[in-house]
């Protein structure tokens, strides 16, 4: 079985889209980092150094620090597909954080992203 391309790709490749597509509806970067440090565990640090390093997204998962458990109380549809419903891990994973992107960018309040 090949992997899909996602996994393959470098964070740091697809992270300023986030950003563009977080601030283009008046959102900022601070908010996007927030977003990936309560879904993975990472510290602004371990973030950029993740960043910078160019790891993958196979790789920026199964190295995350602590995943949230709470990002199970994600639901909603990206791409097409029902987050929950998605069985293979890293790719739920990936959704998961296009579905709290797409949140930013459609203006929730940061309280209800992180689902505390």
């Amino acid at each position: 079985m090949t992997k899909h391309k996602i996994y393959t790709m470098s964070v740091a490749s697809v992270y300023p889209h986030y950003v563009t597509k977080a601030e283009k509806k008046g959102r900022t970067k601070t908010e996007v980092d927030e977003i990936i440090r309560w879904l993975t565990g990472y510290s602004q640090e371990q973030l950029e150094g993740q960043l910078g390093k160019q790891t993958n997204f196979e790789t920026f998962f199964a190295e995350a620090p602590q995943l949230n458990p709470s990002r199970e109380l994600i639901k909603g549809v990206v791409c097409g597909v029902r987050v929950e419903d998605i069985e293979e891990p890293i790719m739920q994973e990936i959704r998961y954080l296009d579905k709290l992107i797409d949140e930013l960018a459609k203006g929730k309040a940061l309280e209800k992203i992180l689902r505390n």
